[in-house]
């Protein structure tokens, strides 16, 4: 079925946030379509400084989880609309870290996750996380 560029825009929208990181390559924040938000990978980086925030595997997941969280807000979702989520980490090692923090932004209702060691993450991060979400049309 040959549906053309025209309607192949129609169905899904580029989202872009000043809340986030902007991207760092040729790809998108976050595309809305057809009910879902399909959020790129999001790495501690502080939006207001373009720095990476201070400390280790705690503070990065933090600084993630807000970047995913500005991302899912400008598309019209919210975590709580996470269905997915893939966790890269650069050392396996931090798993416990990781998750300890991961879990105070999902209290209630988690969403399902993969979480696989990285050879290496964009700008030597020690975490990136990448969601898919429910929203609204």
């Amino acid at each position: 079925m040959d549906i053309g560029i025209e309607a192949v825009s129609t169905v899904k929208q580029i989202i872009q946030t000043d809340r986030a990181p902007q991207a760092i390559g040729p790809y998108s924040q976050a595309i809305k379509a057809r009910g879902f938000v399909y959020a790129s990978g999001q790495i501690p980086i502080d939006p207001a400084t373009g720095q990476f925030v201070a400390g280790g595997i705690t503070e990065q997941t933090e600084q993630v989880m807000k970047n995913v969280a500005a991302v899912l807000e400008a598309a019209g979702s919210g975590l709580n609309r996470i269905v997915k989520t893939t966790v890269f980490l650069a050392d396996m090692e931090e798993f416990a870290a990781m998750n300890e923090v991961y879990a105070k932004f999902f209290t209630s209702d988690p969403p399902a996750r993969a979480t696989v060691q990285a050879a290496g993450l964009p700008r030597n991060a020690r975490v990136e996380i990448e969601v898919i979400a429910l929203v609204e049309e």
